[in-house]
């Protein structure tokens, strides 16, 4: 156990001095990298958490069309602040189910958390490191991970995440969902340990990142609250947000057209889907 932690350390310092080298040497790469975390959408396998209402068909083409927006978001991010979009997807060997389904530009990196990695990360912490790894090892300032379940994300989000992240000093930025979890964390190197003993899918997430940064002596930057879409509320919620869109948390929601159009051809009140009542 403590030859295989020494073996992490080591790759983790390796990746930083890697990232650290490669700045002075870079001149157009962007200094903000965004890995959407991500499985290929696929019948059966994709959104499977909104089957009901959905049927798999449907919550699978869901999820590309929440792919094409999310990273699309990215793109109109980077018209305002350095950013590179990617989406760090798992398993291997999933590629090809990705094409036609991503903003044009936008990269692919494995994070299936296969690397070593401290005995204390796990689960999902595997594979959040290993894109935040992954990203800063191709020369990136800053390395974001972000969720796929929130088409509407404000674009001024990551403009501001970028912002914070080209700020001197280093920090963490964090984006905390409704359920008590993050929808989005970026930081300037790979701190381990704010993947530690997480207990992942439960409402404590992201406070119990916010501890560990503190353990660690970071700042953090919060950002607005916003939601995932994972439930029946919160689809209908997606629906509204689609349709007519307010603001909130003194942000306007991305249009998300792609996630739009997709729900359109679903006619979900028209099939009996009732939201009324949530």
């Amino acid at each position: 156990m403590g030859c295989t932690f020494k073996i992490a350390a080591a790759q983790i310092a390796a990746a930083q001095t890697e990232a650290a080298e490669t700045v002075a040497a870079r001149t157009e790469a962007a200094c903000c990298a965004i890995g959407v975390m991500a499985k290929a959408p696929r019948a059966g396998f994709s959104k499977t958490r909104l089957c009901p209402p959905l049927q798999p068909d449907q919550a699978a083409l869901l999820s590309a069309a929440f792919l094409r927006d999310i990273t699309e978001n990215i793109a109109q991010a980077a018209r305002h602040a350095k950013l590179a979009g990617f989406v760090a997807y798992a398993p291997e060997g999933q590629e090809a189910l990705f094409e036609g389904h991503l903003a044009a530009g936008t990269g692919l990196l494995l994070a299936d958390g296969s690397p070593l990695m401290p005995p204390d990360v796990r689960g999902f912490g595997r594979c959040l490191l290993h894109a935040i790894l992954a990203m800063l090892a191709r020369g990136h300032d800053a390395a974001v991970v972000l969720n796929s379940d929130s088409p509407t994300l404000p674009t001024a989000v990551l403009v501001r995440t970028a912002a914070a992240l080209a700020a001197p000093g280093d920090r963490i930025v964090i984006g905390p969902a409704e359920d008590g979890g993050y929808y989005l964390l970026g930081m300037k190197a790979p701190h381990a340990h704010l993947f530690a003993e997480i207990a992942w899918s439960t409402e404590s997430v992201a406070q119990t990142t916010r501890t560990r940064a503190a353990q660690l002596g970071l700042e953090v930057v919060e950002l607005p609250v916003w939601y995932d879409v994972d439930d029946q509320a919160a689809l209908a919620r997606l629906l509204g947000d689609t349709t007519t869109q307010e603001m909130c948390n003194g942000l306007l929601p991305y249009a998300a057209p792609f996630t739009a159009a997709a729900l359109k051809r679903m006619t979900l009140r028209e099939q009996g889907v009732d939201f009324a009542a949530e």
